[in-house]
């Protein structure tokens, strides 16, 4: 079962680039986050009924906004950007970036040693992200260069986050932790998503866009993912990052026809190797010492 739900999970999430690629063109990237965390809200709100949770939100709240702003609003916004210039499954792959990040940040923040599994790690998950963007960066296309680095300023992010909520929210329910992120995440995008509405009708897809993206890929996903690392422990749920470029790829190809060649394939398996080796999920250099 724990494995059935961790592939639904995957699924769930690779749809969400393909979402905010059907959404960003006609929301904007903020409107369309904005609408994403406040749904996500709404859908987790009985996660503060109880006393004792709003007890903790106030005293945890400065915390819990800025793993809101690092968490969900400036890596969803990051994201929705990219959407309009690359592919929903090269980003879902760059998505996979993440754990590298959270690696090297371990290393300079937290002063934790890497092994050179890890250091090997990193420095091919580099390789797989040039594979990847190559032709971008040798041709005139700015633009797309430019998202790719958004993409990777969302990835840092949830690295920094990840390691800042270990710090800071340890002790916390981690669905009022997801409940929170969302909430502090649709105030603080508030603002900008009134001053960028879209001042064009928007297309039914696009709401549809929003509503998958709000309920499935971020409320109820949340749920699944904390019932994954209530039954089978966190390592086994954050493994749901190498099964989300697959299903990424597969949905823009199925739905929005995107191309997926040899450099796109070949990229993603450096990636997802670089990402196993920094994760130690993967020993190469150890394994052939020890041999």
């Amino acid at each position: 079962m724990n494995a059935i739900e961790l592939v639904v999970l995957a699924a769930i999430w690779g749809a969400s680039f393909l979402f905010m690629r059907m959404g960003s063109s006609e929301f904007g990237p903020v409107p369309l986050i904005a609408l994403r965390v406040g749904i996500a809200s709404l859908v987790l709100l009985p996660v503060i009924a109880s006393a004792t949770s709003r007890r903790h939100l106030r005293s945890h709240w400065k915390p819990l906004l800025v793993v809101g702003l690092t968490n969900s609003a400036l890596p969803f916004c990051m994201f929705a950007y990219s959407t309009l210039y690359v592919s929903a499954g090269l980003d879902s792959i760059l998505n996979a970036t993440t754990p590298l990040w959270g690696a090297l940040i371990a290393f300079v923040w937290l002063k934790v040693n890497l092994t050179r599994d890890q250091i090997l790690g990193m420095a091919l998950g580099l390789v797989g992200v040039l594979i990847l963007v190559w032709k971008q960066l040798t041709a005139t296309q700015g633009t797309q260069t430019l998202a790719v680095l958004a993409v990777l300023v969302a990835t840092l992010s949830y690295g920094f986050a990840g390691h800042f909520s270990k710090r800071t929210l340890a002790g916390l329910a981690p669905p009022l932790t997801a409940w929170a992120s969302q909430f502090f995440s649709a105030l603080v995008l508030l603002p900008g998503a009134l001053y960028w509405w879209p001042q064009h009708p928007v297309s039914t897809s696009a709401w549809w866009a929003v509503i998958g993206l709000g309920v499935l890929c971020t409320g109820l996903a949340y749920v699944l993912y904390f019932r994954l690392i209530a039954h089978a422990g966190a390592s086994y749920a954050m493994s749901v990052t190498f099964l989300i470029p697959v299903f990424g790829v597969a949905w823009g190809a199925l739905f929005l026809h995107e191309e997926v060649g040899m450099q796109t394939v070949l990229g993603c398996l450096v990636i997802l190797v670089g990402t196993a080796l920094a994760t130690g999920k993967l020993q190469l250099i150890q394994r052939w010492r020890a041999a």
